[in-house]
């Protein structure tokens, strides 16, 4: 006997998704009206957009729901998404740079559809470590984390993680994105870390990764960001990191960004100036809809409000995790785990980017900025916890009907 699976589908993560995907589409118009009304555009346009590949993005949902994770887990599919990220990296070089980085593929009149390579990546290191570490489960509880870098580096690059994740951390980085390669950096660190190798070496890898960056960025401030500026591939990233050891220094060129998102943190006060009434987005504030969207936010609906969606946002994620807790199987753990940290790990880096916690990387908030293509990642993320947690509950069930069933005939 066997039970569908819309009976199994999980509410406190569906309904915190739907609700955080409703509020992206209210701050996406609020944050881009305002500026296509002053191009003489139609107000709507950016909302629509996104709002089509909020559609999209619940087709996915549902396909990816309904299939079987038997399937989800195939090498041959895996592999061909892997190729096509390849194909899709290499093919952004040929189009124009986008805030000093050839990020994004644009398609149809005018470039009307965009489609941004690096951040399907995110997901498919989730989707690929996950299958990977899930079958190297015997020699990972015989060898710890040897079991992860033991062997030569083998021609069959597929079967060998460590190249196929450095490959692409290089394809990202050579673009340059700063932002995307440092998520896809934390990403592997969290895949590891729950790929079941003993704790003790992620306390080590982040210790390295928290010193390293710690003497990176003071050897900057000590020698001057002149230095990172002369690598030619690099000259942007030397902008960002003059705004933030010092942002009102050159406030109105590289500083702009960070100081004008002080400014509307400062606006907004604890309960906000309004939704709608935000001074920064107004042509002040660059990116105010997609990398310092949240600055808007605050502004608009205060510490309050903003701190009220940053706890849903949290509640997603812990949920998120809770599946991959629970979860039996190992594929599902950390496609779960993997999927949660994703998302935590994009959060931190906005928010830390908007505050001046750590240098502005260009990444997106979750579900708030405007941007289909993270949108959409997100979605499709969620669907596979949403099925890996359905399959969970499903086997569970069989397991306890299959028990009563004996107890009943002994």
């Amino acid at each position: 006997m066997k039970i569908d699976k819309r009976h199994l589908l999980n509410y406190s993560i569906l309904l915190p998704y739907l609700i955080l995907s409703v509020i992206g589409l209210i701050i996406v118009y609020s944050t881009t009206s305002a500026l296509q009304i002053q191009k003489g555009g139609n107000p709507f346009s950016m909302v629509i957009s996104q709002g089509l590949f909020w559609i999209l993005s619940l087709v996915a949902m549902f396909i990816i729901y309904r299939m079987k994770l038997t399937v989800l887990k195939k090498k041959g599919l895996i592999r061909f998404f892997l190729l096509l990220e390849v194909a899709m990296l290499v093919a952004s070089r040929f189009f124009d740079p986008v805030n000093g980085a050839h990020g994004w593929i644009r398609l149809g009149p005018g470039g009307i559809i965009g489609l941004q390579p690096a951040e399907y990546l995110k997901l498919l290191i989730v989707w690929y470590l996950a299958a990977r570490f899930s079958a190297m489960q015997r020699d990972i509880q015989v060898y710890d984390y040897q079991a992860l870098i033991k062997g030569s580096w083998m021609p069959k690059a597929f079967n060998d993680w460590r190249i196929v994740s450095l490959f692409f951390l290089g394809l990202v980085a050579s673009l340059p994105d700063l932002g995307n390669a440092t998520i896809v950096v934390l990403i592997i660190l969290v895949m590891v870390t729950v790929s079941g190798v003993a704790y003790r070496w992620f306390s080590t890898v982040l210790m390295g990764l928290v010193l390293g960056a710690t003497i990176l960025l003071g050897s900057i401030r000590i020698l001057g960001v002149d230095l990172v500026a002369r690598i030619p591939v690099f000259g942007y990233i030397a902008r960002r990191f003059s705004a933030y050891f010092n942002p009102f220094e050159n406030a109105t060129e590289s500083g702009l960004q960070l100081t004008n998102s002080y400014y509307a943190m400062s606006n907004g006060g604890w309960l906000g100036r309004g939704l709608g009434n935000s001074i920064e987005k107004n042509g002040y504030l660059p990116e105010a809809h997609t990398d310092f969207v949240f600055s808007i936010v605050i502004e608009e609906l205060g510490f309050v409000g903003a701190s009220l969606i940053l706890a849903l946002l949290f509640f997603l994620i812990l949920r998120i995790i809770v599946v991959g807790i629970r979860a039996r199987r190992p594929f599902n753990s950390m496609m779960a785990l993997g999927v949660a940290g994703m998302m935590l790990i994009q959060t931190f880096v906005n928010v830390g980017g908007i505050s001046g916690l750590i240098p502005a990387t260009g990444v997106t908030f979750p579900f708030l900025s405007q941007g289909g293509n993270s949108l959409l990642v997100i979605s499709i993320g969620i669907a596979f916890v949403l099925n890996v947690d359905a399959n969970e509950k499903r086997e569970l069930w069989e397991e306890e009907i299959e028990q009563t069933m004996a107890k009943t005939e002994s």
